[in-house]
């Protein structure tokens, strides 16, 4: 079990969260979590410039003049590449950087990243709300006092309360439901903030019920049993 202590927004510790390391895939695995972020990545990429032939080129396909006897040129119809209006040459094709990834590999990317942070200590929880209002420098002062100096994910039950709205004004911090933590926004930060009540309710929801992922080790050894 992994303890994850709970501070309040002067920075003491108040208690602690115990998080099963199994229910998180048991070891980090840094072929599977880089294979989740460069999917990640690849997909937020815009398809490249694309550009008309003469077959995408609106228009009539009739010979605009009979082959023979009117001194002009041999062509075809009006969608050539060398008139006015026509379809480019070599035209550019857009290439689409999607990948795909199994959705059972996606759940378990999300819940190893979680476990990442989680050994690196880089999860800080708070059990109750920075303030009321919204107070960006009241916010950066609780950064301070939980010594969080790099980035941060603010991982929030409601992304419009007093708090994201504080937080999102900071450009090392930035906002998301709890709810949608996957492994691209947990490792593109270095620190993942958010409250003792809505990480249990995330952990209830996500990860106490998912499927018990063995270590390698132990797969090992259950096949040198058997």
């Amino acid at each position: 079990m992994i303890e994850i202590p709970v501070y309040n927004p002067k920075g003491e510790q108040t208690g602690s969260v115990s998080v099963d390391e199994a229910k998180l895939g048991g070891e980090v695995r840094p072929a599977l979590l880089k294979q989740a972020f460069v999917r990640t990545h690849a997909n937020k990429r815009p398809v490249n410039q694309k550009t008309k032939s003469r077959s995408d080129v609106r228009g009539s396909t009739r010979k605009l003049y009979k082959q023979k006897g009117t001194g002009n040129a041999r062509r075809g119809d009006k969608k050539a590449n060398i008139l006015r209006g026509g379809g480019m040459a070599f035209a550019k094709t857009g290439h689409s950087w999607n990948q795909d990834m199994p959705r059972k590999m996606r759940r378990l990317a999300n819940r190893n990243a979680l476990l990442a942070k989680l050994i690196d200590g880089e999860v800080k929880l708070i059990d109750a709300p920075a303030g009321d209002t919204p107070s960006t420098k009241g916010f950066a002062k609780l950064l301070d006092a939980l010594k969080i100096d790099r980035s941060v994910l603010v991982a929030l039950a409601d992304v419009t309360s007093a708090e994201a709205k504080s937080a999102r004004n900071l450009e090392s911090a930035s906002v998301t439901q709890i709810d949608r933590l996957c492994a691209f926004d947990l490792l593109n930060h270095r620190y993942v903030l958010a409250h003792k009540d809505a990480f249990e309710a995330y952990l209830e929801k996500f990860v106490n019920h998912a499927p018990v992922s063995q270590p390698k080790a132990d797969r090992q050894q259950v096949a040198e049993a058997a």
